[in-house]
């Protein structure tokens, strides 16, 4: 049985917040010179965790290390750092001492998700967790590879783990615009192998165009889903939260000055920074989006800026557009999701309700009060709120109107998926907020992408560089064929919020808006 079916009011017991992920202490230990390995410590806490017969949150941590002129605002480069051994407390791996976590590694070893290791609920506090750097494969010198002369750290992102089950896409809604609809014969996602299906109504019809959009599959065109283009049934790890300002900023400040300029709005080059807030391009903070450069304290021509959020790290991060999310999913060691997982997220195992949103109702409530300093401690005031739509204008904490604290509806009382915004495995914010950039299904573009990781590392240009990525030209994400969008957005009507409207799931926009975000996820090793 589900999460929300059976736990949720303990997940959301106590006040969500942003859940108060902190790494601390890090530090390099225990360098073996003969295996070319050390071991990178440090401490962890996050709230809200749990672990129940079907799911549980993790948190996927991965490390960047810097052997020169490491100083913020320096010109050293930090690189990605490969972990020694692939699996489950690997040999000389540590979950920790206070509450020893389960250490996953997958294959490529660029990262390890940390998850409870039976069942529970409530806060996880624990020390001393080791990881296993395999210094010498990323080329790190023996007398480099110590804490003196190479900087660690270490960053962390929530995750929830969506187990490997079948599915139902699209609901039954009459609108045409509906993967399923108009059809009471569900399209079950039972394997992640081909799916061959036809436009329209029919044994294999459950596919519906998204409204005509740039490189959507024509009326009565048959085509195939391959094996390999993740359907959401493997089971896979999916951001808890769409990516935020504050994870976007702590991004920003690992670049190279060079990088930093592609991923910004504003001019960042030689000694000129044309605007204060980057994303949006202009002097004042555009729908609540605070990503700044500070004109005093980077100094003049600074090799890297050193971006902040004026105190809002934990607000949803827009803005942001498909090239920036891939580049940093491909920094971060994670992958785009596709758009038949972003179904399984939001419905799981449960039966279609017709026009319904991630939390598996038609209710929805918009927020329009902010109680509380906006520190990550707020929350929305009005009563029964569940969702960020329809451009409501804000009283309270900053005001204006756009994006929200990430996990704002989760909170002491929101003991349903309904209440907290909830989908299924307890991921929030699938519907409204930001529209979160999804591979189609619905070209050949999109079809081809296959789920490969991210390495951690980006193109000169501060592009991502993942071959069978969509968007990819000469090597590097530049483009946005082959994806898309779902979800809803803050400033959109309910109709984009509902769970399988695809209007503009084949749509490639590959511009900054206010109203696009992301959520990345990565393969269940």
């Amino acid at each position: 049985m589900a999460l929300f079916a059976i736990a949720l009011c303990c997940v959301f017991s106590t006040a969500a917040f942003a859940n108060n992920l902190s790494i601390t202490k890090t530090s390099l230990r225990d360098k073996d010179a003969g295996a070319d390995t050390i071991k990178i410590r440090f401490n962890i806490t996050w709230e809200n965790s749990w672990k129940d017969g079907t799911n549980n949150d993790a948190v996927w941590v991965f490390a960047k290390y810097c052997t020169a002129n490491c100083a913020d605002g320096s010109t050293g480069t930090w690189a990605h750092a490969t972990l020694k051994t692939s699996g489950t407390n690997p040999s000389g791996f540590s979950g920790g001492g206070t509450m020893p976590l389960t250490v996953i590694v997958p294959a490529d070893k660029k990262g390890a998700f940390l998850q409870r290791p039976t069942q529970g609920t409530g806060t996880v506090i624990t020390t001393n967790v080791k990881l296993v750097w395999d210094y010498g494969t990323d080329g790190v010198s023996d007398a480099n590879a110590d804490g003196v002369n190479t900087r660690i750290r270490v960053f962390g992102i929530e995750m929830t783990y969506i187990p490997t089950a079948a599915f139902v896409v699209g609901d039954t809604s009459s609108s045409t615009l509906m993967q399923g609809a108009s059809d009471n014969d569900p399209w079950s996602i039972t394997s992640e192998g081909a799916i061959t299906t036809t436009l329209g109504s029919g044994s294999n019809g459950y596919y519906y165009t998204s409204g005509g959009q740039t490189g959507e599959a024509s009326t009565n065109s048959i085509f195939t889903i391959p094996a390999n283009f993740p359907k959401g049934y493997a089971a896979f790890y999916l951001m808890k939260y769409e990516l935020s300002q504050g994870q976007y900023v702590q991004f920003l400040n690992m670049l190279t000055r060079t990088q930093q300029g592609t991923r910004v709005a504003s001019t960042v080059s030689g000694s000129t920074v044309t605007n204060n807030f980057v994303m949006g391009n202009t002097t004042t903070a555009q729908f609540r989006n605070t990503i700044q450069c500070p004109k005093t304290g980077n100094g003049t021509s600074p090799t890297r800026i050193i971006f902040n959020t004026g105190g809002r790290d934990s607000r949803a991060a827009n803005y942001i557009s498909w090239m920036d999310v891939m580049a940093y999913a491909d920094w971060a060691g994670l992958r785009p999701i596709t758009e038949l997982e972003f179904e399984k997220a939001a419905r799981g195992t449960a039966a279609r309700v017709p026009s319904e949103y991630a939390w598996g109702t038609t209710n929805i409530t918009a927020c329009h009060a902010i109680s509380g300093t906006e520190d990550g401690t707020e929350t929305c005031a009005t009563s029964g709120a569940n969702c960020n739509y329809n451009a409501a204008s804000f009283s309270g904490g900053d005001g204006d109107s756009g994006l929200l604290r990430t996990g704002i509806f989760a909170t002491a009382i929101s003991n349903t998926r309904e209440k907290a915004g909830a989908g299924f495995y307890g991921n929030l914010e699938l519907s409204g907020s930001v529209f979160e950039f999804t591979v189609t299904v619905g070209n050949a573009t999109g079809r081809a992408f296959t789920g490969t990781h991210g390495d951690g590392t980006l193109s000169t240009n501060g592009n991502a560089n993942v071959s069978n990525w969509p968007g990819i030209s000469a090597g590097e994400v530049t483009g946005a064929a082959g994806s898309g969008f779902r979800g809803g957005a803050w400033n959109d009507t309910e109709v984009d919020a509902r769970t399988s409207n695809r209007y503009f799931a084949a749509c490639e926009y590959p511009g900054r808006y206010e109203y696009f975000g992301g959520r990345l996820a990565r393969t269940a090793p």
